[in-house]
């Protein structure tokens, strides 16, 4: 990392939270503790930390809720940690916004881990965006020319997009292990004046079909009853 990555631990156990801030320290980076869901906001308002883990059983505002106002503010990574080793809990995290999310109890040298490859991701696409492209195989964007190239069957294809096809497809490049909902595409890449959360299904299904041409299929991929990711499996 280029600098000492600064992650914000907001975890009600303080002798979770201590762990995890000592072995965060040995990695390479600093730490804040929250001990609620409200001064776990007020930290992220005042210190804007490069990355936080967030406990979903927290008092006075849940992680959920915590979670929500993040994703309204910006895209700072988040890790959601959860004692409930549910599915319904683990889908509520990516439709909310959440980068991961680990079970307790948990290994602190994973967690450690998790967020290194969190952060990785998070610096790539900030290198990528300064320079105007944003790679994620096979694709890439040029923003300032607006187009979208392609790596299929062994040659590069440029793709011909609308301007919303165009915007539905970077915003899940930009965050490929990302779970969007229908609301979510709807806000950042239609035109004002669509409110139908059935016309981004339409537009992602006239994408689908350009990629399939060039030998690309499963991009993006569905999430039953959530919305889409770039691909299954991120």
């Amino acid at each position: 990392m280029s600098h000492q990555a600064l992650i914000l631990i907001a975890e009600d156990e303080p002798d979770i939270a201590e762990i995890l801030a000592a072995y965060l320290a040995r990695g390479g980076m600093r730490t804040l503790q929250a001990a609620d869901g409200q001064r776990a906001l007020a930290l992220h308002q005042e210190m804007k930390p490069d990355l936080i883990l967030l406990d979903v059983q927290m008092p006075r505002l849940d992680g959920w809720k915590v979670l929500a106002e993040i994703r309204h503010r910006g895209e700072t990574p988040v890790i959601m940690l959860t004692a409930m080793d549910q599915d319904i809990d683990k889908l509520t995290g990516l439709r909310i916004g959440a980068d991961d999310y680990i079970v307790k109890p948990f290994n602190p040298a994973e967690v450690v881990a998790r967020v290194q490859a969190v952060l990785r991701r998070t610096l790539s696409k900030t290198r990528q965006d300064d320079h105007g492209i944003l790679r994620v195989a096979p694709f890439e964007v040029d923003f300032e020319s607006h187009e979208v190239r392609v790596f299929a069957n062994g040659r590069h294809h440029a793709l011909s997009l609308t301007l919303t096809e165009f915007k539905l497809l970077t915003q899940l490049l930009k965050a490929p292990r990302r779970v969007f909902t229908r609301e979510a595409l709807l806000n950042a890449c239609l035109p004002e004046g669509d409110t139908l959360e059935r016309t981004v299904d339409s537009h992602v299904s006239k994408l689908r079909k350009k990629l399939e041409k060039i030998g690309i299929t499963g991009i993006p991929a569905g999430v039953r009853g959530i919305g889409y990711r770039l691909r299954e499996g991120e």
